[in-house]
């Protein structure tokens, strides 16, 4: 990604803090077809010493060819907000007229290698903190045990979990405050 240094994101937390606002990533990798785009929820792990830049991890259909590709380099893409920002919000517009459309944004690129999971209690485990966090402001929060056992087993048989150790992270903060208007 083309990253001009004064959009330059580099901060491990405020990258975490994307992805983990705006868990929805794009994991792009390369199979015998070509690239291949598949969007996947992941939750981000703190650095440790073993990843000291972090651990993504999901879990995906077993139909999706995408975790045969165990130890394949991939790439996982967060967007977090983004708009449009009309040159009507340039001072210079009324001195000079010398204003363009732009667009801001922020993106947070990883870039690892894909390691899969076949593990039931590891998925298990993944399927708590993801159902945990995601229905934590629902009224009331929904928990995977609501479900019968039998169903929850079925359905778990049917994923595989993923995980990307994260060896480099990049981020993009193009962004400007809206001009207040009056």
């Amino acid at each position: 990604m083309y990253i001009p240094a004064k959009y330059a994101e580099t901060r491990t937390e405020v990258l975490h803090g994307l992805i983990a606002s705006h868990p929805l990533g794009m994991l792009v990798t390369h199979g015998p077809d070509g690239l291949s785009a598949d969007h996947i929820p992941f939750e981000v792990s703190a650095p440790a010493i073993d990843a000291p830049l972090g651990i993504l991890r999901a879990h995906v259909a077993r139909a999706n060819p995408v975790w045969q590709r165990d130890g394949a380099g991939v790439m996982a893409v967060f967007q977090g907000e983004q708009r449009y920002v009309s040159p009507s919000e340039f001072e210079e517009k009324a001195i000079s007229g010398k204003v363009v459309p732009t667009w801001d944004y922020a993106v947070v690129h990883v870039h690892g290698s894909l390691r899969t999971v076949d593990d039931p209690a590891w998925l298990a485990a993944l399927l708590e903190r993801l159902t945990n966090r995601h229905e934590a402001a629902q009224a009331p929060p929904w928990a995977v045990s609501d479900a019968p056992r039998a169903y929850i087993d079925k359905l778990m048989a049917a994923i595989v979990g993923i995980e990307i150790r994260i060896d480099r992270i990049e981020g993009k903060w193009k962004a400007r405050p809206p001009r207040a208007t009056a």
